[in-house]
């Protein structure tokens, strides 16, 4: 996807044209689904795999490459930052729109009432679809094909979509809760700022055409910042990925993508977006968390987890292990153990309680007539779900001996607690399913960037659908309880809505270093993979709007990157429209990119240094002088030259040179470099690894 032209000719019927090179047929045909002509040059078209691979030989063409399915990456947090209801607000915070690419909004939430509000900025140039039931914003879908029960509409039908857009600037709604649990005040990060929704996601996922369509309106509409809590399952180079691409033509036309990490951890190098130009956020825990107790018929009690708001009374039941109620005229005997649907016998289960060996989504007691279900498993308990009935997944110790009693006890009973919230005293810290880096693609750029909650996160929800959206649940609520990348991305999304807010001129990397040099440290105690689970910290919005000092970067920058990166200029020309090919000048090493975060790696068991340029622009005091201050741990040494930078006006910049020597073994080995002027202190982490990448 590259640059508009820049003759008379329309980007559309140039597109038309290279069409009917490759398929003569094309001419008023359906093969073109669209044309993307307002913020960047490219198409999406119905071609055969010859066909594509002609298209790829023309002249011009930057990339061909097959549409893919993305998946969404799905009250308390705001507090928990420090960012209080009270904390200062800019007098143009209203005039801020934040355009979200999601399942979008349910407009009846209390969440987005829009009374008191003023006119539309004067910026803002973008248009409302008209439909049967909702009136604004857009939606996208280019094969046409809708499921039965999709909205052809910007309506959200499956919860995501407000979820995240309440998340990021959703109004206050106090004594807002899910069935009780969580209740307090339901707010976004800049609840006065305007949202604009653009609906790419379906029932059966998110389509890349449609993403690039979006991404195109966005950002000609006029929008500040950009919230896609969406991503592939794999990762891609940086221009065979629409999120990627569509975020470099917003950074160029200065507006900041906001993505979600991923939700493939624990695993290394997971991590799905991870593009420079982007704000890659990983989801961390607050200090607040849901336990579901279990009782047992001899009195005792063990803790669980999952969202339980169904109350059984404390009401005993009939208990039966899985394995002993198979469904033996399916042959499922050796499947009831772990209640697969259709494993179990609903003559027996019918109005039990059921233990089963393995954590699910609870479908087969359901289908069986349970009232309850206890899991036992090993899988990670630091987040929870929801299910269609009372249900509690206990760890393996605990599982152990409720499933001694379960097969040994005549008779046994149990009951299953509404749940309780408690306190988390270790939070925060990233959760397991928070992808990680290092980044796949460039290893020496530090991926996530940061982390924010996402983790049991209260927010609006579409009553269109249920707490848990399947068919069989009857629950339809305002507010729902969900975790995922998908929370956490809106949350990094109001906070950059807001640095937004009081510094409208800054660009996107200016942006997204205020929230990463401001971001609180955290403790490798917790998360053993360190920055690749939470880059540089816990996002801190509250300071970040006075950030002190700022690593910039522009279009150019990153060009130089991609120069120094091995692509050719012939590529990045027609991706960004520089014009100049790739020399010694324009050809910039990954380790002089001017990034907020500084990574270097090595083969395992290797010794290693690198030199790394960097850049600061003085927003802070107009007459300052920072301290640089070191922390290496033992196997890394870090040199700074000069130590201290003094400035003597606003928007002066002062350029070091940090040198760093590691011995990295078979690990990691992470310190930091702080600018210190006794007012704001501008931290970086920095991080040598043991790379496996060639």
């Amino acid at each position: 996807m590259g640059n508009l032209p820049e003759d008379e000719v329309s980007a559309a019927s140039l597109h038309t044209s290279m069409l009917q090179d490759v398929v003569p047929s094309a001419v008023g045909s359906d093969i073109l689904l669209y044309s993307y002509h307002r913020s960047f040059n490219g198409f999406a078209a119905k071609l055969t795999n010859e066909e594509a691979e002609k298209l790829r030989g023309k002249e011009g063409v930057v990339s061909v490459f097959h549409s893919q399915k993305k998946q969404l990456h799905t009250s308390r947090s705001w507090d928990f930052m420090g960012f209080s209801k009270k904390v200062r607000r800019s007098v143009i915070e209203s005039d801020i729109v934040v355009g979200m690419l999601d399942t979008e909004i349910s407009p009846e939430s209390e969440s987005f009432n829009d009374t008191g509000f003023g006119p539309l900025p004067t910026k803002w140039k973008g248009t409302c679809q008209m439909s049967a039931n909702f009136t604004c914003n857009k939606y996208y879908r280019a094969n046409g094909d809708f499921g039965p029960g999709d909205f052809k509409s910007p309506r959200d039908l499956a919860g995501h979509g407000s979820h995240t857009a309440s998340t990021a600037a959703g109004g206050l709604v106090s004594k807002a809760s899910l069935y009780g649990l969580a209740k307090g005040t339901a707010r976004g990060g800049v609840p006065s700022a305007r949202i604009a929704v653009y609906k790419i996601c379906w029932s059966d996922g998110c389509y890349d055409e449609d993403i690039l369509a979006a991404f195109d309106d966005a950002i000609a509409d006029g929008v500040d910042i950009i919230s896609l809590s969406v991503g592939s399952i794999f990762s891609s180079e940086y221009f065979e990925d629409t999120i990627a691409i569509g975020a470099f033509h917003s950074m160029k036309n200065g507006v900041l993508t906001s993505n979600s990490a991923g939700n493939s951890g624990p695993d290394p190098a997971s991590i799905t977006n991870f593009s420079p130009w982007s704000l890659s956020v990983a989801a961390s825990t607050i200090d607040r968390k849901f336990v579901t107790k279990v009782k047992l018929g001899n009195g005792e009690i063990y803790e669980g987890t999952s969202i339980n708001t169904f109350d059984l009374k404390g009401k005993m039941y009939p208990f039966i292990f899985g394995g002993a109620a198979p469904n033996t005229s399916q042959d499922y005997t050796s499947d009831a153990r772990f209640c697969s649907p259709g494993s179990l016998n609903q003559t027996l289960v019918k109005g039990k309680i059921v233990f089963c060996d393995y954590e699910s989504d609870g479908e087969g007691p359901i289908e069986a007539g349970a009232v309850g279900a206890v899991f036992q498993s090993g899988g990670n308990k630091d987040y929870v779900f929801a299910y269609t009935l009372p249900l509690s997944n206990l760890n393996l110790d605990d599982g152990r001996i409720v499933f001694n009693y379960v097969n040994t006890t005549e008779n046994p009973t149990a009951t299953i607690f509404k749940t309780t919230v408690e306190d988390n005293q270790f939070a925060p810290y990233a959760v397991s399913f928070s992808s990680r880096g290092p980044n796949p693609v460039t290893a020496d750029i530090l991926k996530p960037d940061l982390t924010a909650p996402g983790v049991d996160i209260l927010a609006a929800w579409s009553e269109a659908t249920t707490v848990t959206e399947d068919e069989d649940d009857t629950r339809v609520v305002p507010y729902n309880i969900i975790s995922g990348t998908s929370m956490s991305c809106p949350h990094a999304t109001g906070a950059a809505a807001y640095v937004k807010s009081f510094h409208p001129t800054w660009s996107p990397a200016a942006i997204k270093s205020a929230l990463m040099t401001t971001a609180f440290s955290m403790s490798t105690e917790n998360n053993i993979e360190g920055e690749f689970a939470f880059g540089a910290g816990h996002i801190n919005p509250a300071v970040a709007a006075q950030p002190g000092l700022i690593y910039d970067a522009g279009e150019i920058d990153y060009v130089k990157f991609l120069c120094g990166q091995g692509y050719t200029p012939k590529y990045i020309q027609l991706i960004t429209g520089y014009n100049n090919s790739c020399s010694e000048e324009t050809s910039g090493t990954v380790w002089d990119l001017n990034y907020p975060s500084f990574a270097l790696s090595a083969s395992p068991g290797k010794s290693i240094t690198r030199v790394f340029h960097r850049t600061v622009t003085n927003v802070g005091s107009a007459v300052s002088t920072y301290q640089a201050v070191v922390r290496a741990p033992p196997g890394l040494i870090i040199q700074v030259q000069p130590s201290v930078l003094s400035f003597k006006s606003l928007g002066q910049k002062q350029s070091f040179v940090v040198t760093v020597g590691a011995e990295v073994g078979n690990s990691m080995i992470s310190g930091s470099l702080t600018w210190d002027d006794g007012l704001h202190q501008v931290r970086s982490p920095i991080v040598a690894f043991a790379s496996l990448m060639e």
